[in-house]
């Protein structure tokens, strides 16, 4: 039986590998060795940011409902109490959204987690 050779796998796997770090600057792109570390680089921290993304965003949409609770006198944790309290299930994602685009319908949630709390 004849000897096989890796030439057509290793050459298809190098080639993916080349194509992947396009873009990038000098030997990052050119050369295999430092083009395969750029990738495994750049693919964990494109693992690692998909996840701290949903972080930032969670963080995001509670500092702008605090400054919109501020605005119509509550605190960001006695606005979300109050609307707990009057069984408003409300996620911070959508109040973020009322707060930037729709301020009135945001003061009037507010007004009931006020009578709610008080």
């Amino acid at each position: 039986m004849p000897r096989t050779k890796t030439v057509v796998p290793g050459r298809r796997r190098r080639k993916k590998v080349m194509a992947a770090v396009k873009g990038n600057f000098s030997g990052r792109r050119k050369l295999y060795q430092t083009a395969r570390e750029t990738l495994t680089r750049s693919l964990q921290f494109a693992y690692e940011h998909r996840r701290n993304k949903k972080r930032e965003f969670r963080s995001l949409w509670i500092t702008r409902i605090n400054a919109a609770a501020r605005i119509n006198g509550l605190s960001y944790s006695t606005l979300i109490s109050g609307l707990k309290r009057a069984n408003i299930e409300v996620n911070r994602k959508l109040l973020a959204d009322l707060a930037v685009r729709n301020a009135a319908a945001f003061a009037q949630l507010a007004e009931v987690a006020k009578t709610a709390v008080a």
